[in-house]
């Protein structure tokens, strides 16, 4: 098996270096983006390798039968240009946690099933609560709404130690995601402490172990097979400027065709070959459908404050000053915001206009060139440009001529309703 895996890494390294080494960009959306005439889209459009920005705008049409087929366009989109994908990556790590639950098949273990986290390595962290869960214990289900919600990172560093940094490595690879590296927990772990993952016992409602699974090693070497130095200088853990560049070669790596890939995989399993899609039962991925568009304000546990997490606080491509989403609109996706890259990779479905695509983006704002300082330039370059995109796209699907409009429902999801009697304090603050 180690031998098989070597081969397919070797195999999958030769794929993303001679397959796609140029970047691509379709001519017919770049005129559409270049009819904005928002300054931060128009200096971004002219200057893209400065802001390595890419995008991917996924044309959706269905014939008589309501069959989706996908058409994709591209903006300088290279799997090759390095972005921080940041939370992103909490995305897969929740497809492959639910499809290793299907796989163990252990009767009484599943998403909802109580867990506790143990600690079998030098700096692990325990997992025997969780206040913010309506029993008070974890469970995978209530790490994927923490993960989805409002992105917070302990759910994705629990699924990571649920799954283990071999099986994440592999399976994605398996499935035919060449250029997915996910080698770290969002802990400030060394790459070895990375390597080993905590033990979980599943237990019952009265407290009783039905399945248990030991700490794992990972003693696969993963594809570092090309060198990621980005910006003039760095801050160090110990708060001093460095005077060269930062370097990613090691950190968590996965291409935006890849994400996006992922994310259609799930919401039209049909639409990928077989090997590319998650074991996953169709109550599962009406869970996950759930989540990926469902707002904080809807929900209960946990109980976020809905004026810090806004209904598009987590939705890049509708985040304006309004904070609010419109009625008939929603968003399935994942973002992630980490070293001055933002990244959002999404299904936009409008209910009332009958329109549905893809949009997947990221883009590098930090104009000082200085990484992990925090000065990165969200509000005045990063977030506007999302919007402005968002906009753009959502304008033109509106008067775009379809042979077949589609009638479309949300996908006849029951979103959760905030309990108005309930007086519990809000959270306020998470670490994400």
């Amino acid at each position: 098996m180690r031998k098989f895996y070597v081969l397919l890494t070797v195999l999958t390294c030769l794929l993303v270096v001679t397959a796609q080494a140029q970047s691509k960009t379709d001519q017919e959306l770049l005129g559409l983006l270049r009819t904005s005439n928002h300054p931060v889209m128009q200096q971004i459009v002219r200057d893209p390798s400065s802001y390595r920005c890419q995008i991917i705008y996924t044309r959706i049409n269905r014939n008589q039968k309501g069959i989706p087929s996908f058409e994709h366009s591209y903006f300088n989109y290279d799997p090759q240009l390095y972005f921080n994908p940041a939370s992103v990556v909490k995305m897969p790590l929740a497809f492959l946690s639910l499809e290793k639950l299907n796989q163990l098949r252990i009767p009484g273990v599943n998403k909802y099933t109580s867990l506790l986290i143990d600690s079998s390595y030098p700096g692990q962290v325990i997992a025997h609560k969780d206040s913010t869960s309506a029993n008070g214990l974890p469970s995978i289900a209530h790490y994927i709404k923490r993960a989805l919600l409002i992105s917070e990172n302990d759910p994705y560093n629990r699924m990571y130690q649920f799954l283990g940094q071999e099986a994440i490595n592999r399976s994605l690879h398996q499935k035919g995601y060449p250029t997915a590296i996910i080698s770290r927990q969002f802990m400030g772990y060394s790459e070895e402490q990375n390597r080993h993952t905590n033990p979980f016992r599943f237990i019952n409602e009265k407290g009783q172990v039905i399945y248990q699974q030991p700490g794992a090693y990972n003693k696969d070497s993963l594809p570092f097979n090309q060198e990621i130095k980005i910006g003039k200088a760095y801050m160090n853990k110990y708060d001093s400027i460095i005077p060269e560049p930062f370097n990613f070669t090691r950190h968590n790596n996965i291409s935006l065709g890849d994400f996006q890939q992922i994310l259609q995989s799930v919401l039209f399993p049909g639409s990928v070959p077989a090997h590319q899609r998650f074991n996953i039962t169709n109550n599962d991925r009406d869970f996950l459908l759930k989540y990926l568009s469902q707002y904080p304000s809807e929900t209960d546990f946990p109980k976020y404050n809905d004026t810090v997490f806004y209904d598009s606080y987590v939705k890049f491509f509708f985040r304006d000053s309004t904070k609010k989403m419109p009625e008939h609109v929603r968003v399935f996706n994942k973002v992630g915001w980490a070293y001055g890259f933002l990244t959002d990779v999404s299904y936009v479905v409008d209910t009332k206009n009958n329109i549905e695509y893809m949009l997947a983006a990221t883009v590098y704002v930090n104009s000082d060139g200085v990484v992990n300082d925090g000065k990165y330039d969200y509000e005045t370059t990063g977030w506007p440009f999302l919007l402005e995109l968002g906009k753009t796209i959502y304008q033109h699907e509106l008067t775009r001529k379809r042979t077949h409009r589609p009638k479309l429902d949300g996908w006849g999801i029951h979103y959760d309703q905030r309990n108005k009697k309930d007086t519990r304090p809000v959270i306020t603050t998470v670490d994400n």
